[in-house]
């Protein structure tokens, strides 16, 4: 018959089958956790993913002319967007004269020190010369912004939900950044997804660094940047965000453009 040994060993005994089974269940539970973390760590990628990928894709194939995304800037005759044609009565590129135009970007009462670079991209700074001079903007509605990665504010649609145009198209890009980088600041045009003959009076303006790979027509026109009173629009319109909350809409705070001018 075995021996059960002294009542101290058979305590010593039980002591030890109490840690054992203590230490199983700690284990068993780490690798629950980390099995839970794991799980939910890919959960939250894959949404991270499909939002970026809807911003993505509404930036290069929205509603009537897109929003903003950074891109290659190459010369007219090596890149993409080297194909297509300009529709309708767009204003002569000598208009921009081949130089610096400085000015006011006024929106909700708040005014943006502006510059235009007409040498780096004439045809995209005579359009906007030409409509400014001819009174266009003032009383258009900056229909769009976005916060979720991309840090937009798009203005200048005919139509106050971003709808319309004004009776002709141009292209090709011009000044897009070559590192898919657009700078605080950045003013640049809006065209539709894909299409590089699609800008026309809609422009954004870039509030904070932002960052959006091209779509195949290559980049965004760049025709100038904001020299002053970034902080100013911040507290007035883009810190509310958006009207419903999400990271791309209509503004929470209706912004209009009071007034542009340009010389």
């Amino acid at each position: 018959m075995a021996r059960k040994g002294t009542p101290e060993e058979r305590q010593a005994r039980q002591h030890l089958r109490e840690y054992t089974a203590r230490q199983t269940l700690h284990d068993e539970r780490i690798r629950r956790r980390r099995r839970d973390n794991l799980v939910a760590g890919i959960a939250a990628a894959v949404v991270v993913a499909l939002a970026v990928g809807a911003q993505l894709l509404y930036f290069t194939a929205g509603p009537g002319v897109p929003a903003p995304s950074p891109s290659p800037t190459p010369s007219a005759s090596s890149t993409p967007e080297a194909t297509g044609q300009n529709t309708g009565d767009v204003p002569d590129p000598a208009l921009a004269e081949g130089r610096a135009w400085t000015g006011t970007l006024t929106l909700n009462d708040v005014p943006l020190g502006i510059t235009l670079d007409g040498a780096a991209a004439p045809q995209g700074v005579a359009s906007f010369v030409s409509l400014t001079q001819s009174g266009f903007y003032p009383g258009k509605s900056c229909h769009r912004l976005t916060n979720g990665g991309f840090f937009v504010l798009q203005c200048g649609a005919p139509n106050a939900d971003g709808s319309g145009d004004v009776g002709y198209s141009f292209g090709p890009i011009e000044n897009a950044p070559a590192d898919n980088v657009y700078p605080a600041g950045t003013i640049a045009l809006a065209r539709q997804g894909g299409n590089p003959y699609s800008n026309g009076s809609q422009f954004f303006v870039v509030y904070e660094d932002t960052t959006i790979p091209a779509d195949a027509a290559g980049g965004y026109s760049v025709i100038g940047k904001v020299t002053s009173g970034l902080d100013q629009l911040a507290a007035a319109v883009t810190d509310a965000g958006t009207a419903d909350g999400s990271s791309d809409g209509a503004p929470a705070t209706a912004t209009t453009i009071t007034s542009v001018s340009v010389q």
